[in-house]
């Protein structure tokens, strides 16, 4: 084995990595924060970064549900119903896998 391939494979190669991630995380996060800094907001860009958060998310799970089926697509349903009446996270969450593990058990 190599020295640099016994070094990647040593604790301080995974320490290495795990130290090039945070500051890689650090920078996104921080050059974010400097783009923004030159963003003049207006109403239509307020509106647009309020409306992101949903938008990553349903673009996140969306795919997911329609690749499992109805059983997911009609879960989803009832997590976003019982979101929207209650605006309790969690239990939207637990009405989601409810309906789904309810049509599991019965197919």
């Amino acid at each position: 084995m190599s020295d640099m391939s016994s070094f990647i494979a040593s604790p301080w190669g995974a320490a290495l990595a795990i130290a090039a991630m945070t500051l890689v995380t650090f920078l996104c996060r921080i050059g974010g924060v400097v783009l923004m800094s030159h963003v003049r907001i207006t109403p239509r860009v307020e509106r647009g970064l309020r409306a992101l958060p949903g938008s990553i998310i349903l673009a996140t799970i969306l795919p997911v549900a329609l690749d499992n089926g109805w059983p997911a697509i009609v879960a989803l349903g009832a997590a976003i119903a019982v979101m929207a009446t209650t605006r309790i996270d969690l239990l939207g969450l637990a009405a989601g896998l409810g309906t789904l593990s309810i049509i599991r058990a019965l197919l």
